[in-house]
């Protein structure tokens, strides 16, 4: 039994459910057989996997969707082994080369090297190259980057790179001028909403449209989650009322919690109370970057205008840290102990002013 997220994920171009001028236009780039290599940029939940699973299977058909996990080993100069896992079929890799952090330089080298130097077996019935999609591609070091530039003009006539992010910001502009960019923007609400209540109608389901247009305003515009989202509500209670709670994902619920204990007290204590829970949310896959910018969120609420600019620049200072770095809670835990120390300065200066 598969999830509906999974159950329901298109797999055609034409079988889109928004944004079909962009497939249209997607179909149109690949029915000579060949295409540039793509940079697909947009944000999380959008659909940037399912339409380049779509396009690679109007390139070479079914085959795709025969899917392997495989774990490669690559070797540094300074003879460190590293061990990264890649899902393929006969005709793509999928790697994403930010997991092995400061050693993607490695193996962007070596695995698009492997990919491009292995000939197809039957190229009268198969294209002339592979695909590597990469995904992730702005979580990359400068290194990767530049290595990335290199390697895809060396191997263009084996091989087609797909490069995934969720924002183009942080890829350096070599990279981006030879690619042809493709910007997946999140869906409406009203698409959300669509979606949901076809997804539901298949399930021999009937969703209020007012519950489905809740599930969209919580999700943010995120598709995958709205439609998890929407299969926690059917698992909770069915059938659907137009009142019924929308369960929040866990994660966010304690990022709160852990918003308004730094809110409450600022002290050593706090902090390492605050350490813990950071590594509690670090060990259960969430990423650095997301923490941070949900603290943020939840701390400026408590803060007035002049501290909100100064909160907002100190958590750019340490987010960018995040990338350079490969120890992310020296990073997260600095972002909260300097706020800490802002907060409570804040608190202070407030109570002399009135005490004055």
């Amino acid at each position: 039994m598969s999830l509906w997220v999974d159950k329901y994920r298109p797999t055609s171009l034409s079988k889109l459910d928004y944004h079909k001028n962009q497939a249209a236009n997607l179909k149109k780039l690949v029915n000579r057989g060949d295409f540039p290599h793509l940079l697909v940029y947009g944000p999380s939940g959008a659909g940037k996997k399912t339409r380049i699973m779509c396009l690679l299977r109007e390139v070479y058909g079914t085959g795709v969707e025969k899917l392997r996990i495989e774990h490669q080993t690559f070797t540094t100069p300074s003879k460190k082994k590293i061990e990264i896992t890649t899902i393929a079929s006969n005709y793509h890799i999928e790697v994403n080369p930010s997991d092995v952090g400061i050693q993607d330089r490695v193996v962007i080298q070596e695995l698009i090297k492997t990919v491009a130097q292995t000939q197809q077996l039957e190229s009268s019935a198969q294209r002339e190259f592979k695909v590597v999609i990469l995904t992730e591609v702005d979580r990359l070091t400068k290194d990767a980057q530049h290595a990335l530039r290199r390697t895809m003009e060396k191997y263009m006539s084996t091989c087609r790179l797909i490069l995934c992010s969720n924002s183009t910001s942080k890829v350096i502009p070599a990279i981006r001028s030879r690619c042809l960019g493709v910007r997946v923007a999140a869906p409406s609400l009203d698409e959300i909403s669509q979606i949901l209540q076809t997804i539901c109608k298949k399930e021999g389901l009937t969703l209020p449209i007012e519950l489905a247009r809740r599930v969209a305003e919580k999700s943010g515009r995120n598709l995958r989650r709205a439609i998890l989202m929407c299969e926690a509500c059917r698992v909770q209670q069915y059938p659907f009322s137009a009142q019924q709670e929308v369960q929040e994902p866990d994660w966010e619920v304690f990022l709160r919690e852990t918003a308004n204990k730094i809110v409450q007290e600022q002290s050593p204590k706090m902090l390492l109370e605050v350490r813990g829970r950071l590594y509690e949310l670090l060990t259960h896959c969430i990423p650095a970057d997301i923490i941070i910018k949900a603290l943020l969120k939840e701390l400026i609420t408590n803060c007035d205008g002049q501290l909100k600019s100064e909160i907002t620049q100190i958590a750019a200072f340490y987010e960018h840290r995040l990338q350079m770095g490969s120890k992310v809670i020296y990073h997260l835990e600095a972002f909260v102990a300097k706020f800490m120390s802002i907060y409570k300065r804040f608190l202070e200066d407030g109570l002399e002013a009135m005490n004055m």
